[in-house]
């Protein structure tokens, strides 16, 4: 019949136009946020606090993310995706604007949580459209794509930023991370389709039916692997807003006598291996497993603190972000695939919802953690241990976790 897609093209245009307009969607919003990574603690510095309080301002937006991401499933499930995601660019919004205003530190710290808020919505809501429009044999790839986006404007956001930081005061990036608000707000509500209706991990019960939202969330945490990945999501965070985003950039001024655009430039790196390792690796995790990039990026990444710890130049400082891009860029996508593949049935939201909530402690305990290690014993002490702490997690989940996903067996 003339103008009537085959079944497999229908589903195969309804993936990537949702995939398409959530990329755009998280491009626009990351970009905002990665513009403020290398001025962050300087800001926080003007201040004229400790490390440990920088790392405060940092760990009040990850405490944000950890408390929304319940409330963030619970908006997804309700009324639906779309209305996590425009809520969460209007807070954004409004945190950052309160960033830039802010007279004094605590109402910076305050600021800080509010812009965390509007983050944890469109971050969890992402992940849980995602998880409803991707099947096993393309998981890998569809979050792969996404994970490279994400990346790559968090990556490009600190060149920017540092530039606006260097041109027009360090408040001006918190300006330019309102404005990306504002247009992930208005993508998200006038293009983003919903995805609640077209869920595909989910069974023939009736919604009426199955469990409560709490009652999910109970038999995730029991699921073999469950919370072993989120262990794994978590020393991600750990190690990246403890250590990338509060201890690096400080010991790169104070040490190596690097300004806000040689950091900026040197983080915004990231971003061309996240791009060009994006796609091979959701091939990879497709085709034999999410595991074997689990391990390996989890522990490079650790190793790549070695160089950040080690860097006697500005060189050596870009070579440390090579590393780390590499890693993250073979790693970024699995986690999250790994916890769809092994979600029952029609709980995407209280999944996706519940792998954010735990690996978000990570941004919260270890600006925190790392912070304190180095105001006490010096900022390589802090980076050692996050390099040690890493390795272990790598190599737990390669001995404890199971492996979900299964190549489909060949025809013969």
């Amino acid at each position: 019949m003339a103008g009537v897609l085959p079944a497999g093209l229908t589903r195969w245009y309804a993936e990537n136009r949702v995939l398409a307009w959530i990329c755009v969607l998280i491009f626009v919003n990351q970009l905002g946020f990665g513009s403020i990574i290398p001025v962050l603690p300087l800001y926080a510095r003007t201040f004229d606090v400790p490390l440990s309080a920088i790392g405060l301002t940092i760990a009040a937006y990850g405490l944000a993310r950890f408390l929304v991401g319940v409330p963030a499933g619970l908006v997804s499930d309700t009324f639906g995706r779309r209305h996590a995601l425009a809520l969460g660019g209007l807070i954004t919004v409004v945190g950052n604007v309160l960033c830039a205003i802010a007279p004094s530190y605590l109402p910076f710290l305050a600021a800080r949580f509010i812009a965390g808020f509007g983050a944890g919505f469109v971050i969890t809501a992402s992940q849980i459209l995602l998880a409803d429009i991707s099947t096993p044999d393309r998981r890998g790839r569809i979050m792969a794509i996404y994970s490279g986006v994400f990346a790559f404007a968090v990556g490009m956001g600190p060149l920017p930023g540092g530039l606006l930081a260097e041109q027009f005061g360090l408040g001006a990036p918190f300006w330019a991370y309102a404005v990306m608000g504002v247009g992930a707000a208005i993508v998200a509500w006038f293009r983003v389709p919903e995805t609640k209706t077209m869920r595909v991990a989910t069974s023939d019960t009736p919604d009426e039916d199955r469990p409560s939202f709490a009652a999910q969330m109970r038999l995730l945490v029991k699921r073999p692997g469950f919370l072993l990945i989120s262990l794994v999501g978590f020393s991600n965070f750990f190690s990246r807003t403890g250590g990338l985003f509060n201890v690096i950039p400080v010991l790169g001024q104070e040490r190596l006598g690097l300004g806000p655009d040689q950091i900026g430039l040197g983080l915004a790196m990231i971003s061309v291996m996240a791009v060009v390792l994006s796609y091979p690796a959701g091939v990879l995790a497709d085709r034999f497993g999410r595991k074997p990039l689990i391990v390996p990026s989890t522990v490079l990444t650790g190793v790549s603190f070695l160089f950040f710890l080690f860097a006697p130049s500005y060189l050596w400082f870009l070579a440390a972000c090579t590393v780390w891009a590499i890693a993250t860029g073979f790693g970024a996508s699995a986690p999250s695939a790994y916890v769809a593949d092994i979600t029952p049935p029609g709980m995407n939201a209280a999944a996706m919802s519940s792998f954010r909530m735990i690996a978000e402690t990570g941004y919260v305990i270890g600006p925190l953690a790392l912070g304190a290690l180095a105001d006490l014993f010096g900022a390589e002490v802090a980076l050692g241990f996050t390099t040690v702490f890493m390795i272990v997690v790598g190599l737990l989940f390669a001995v404890f976790a199971p492996e979900r996903r299964r190549r489909p067996v060949s025809a013969t």
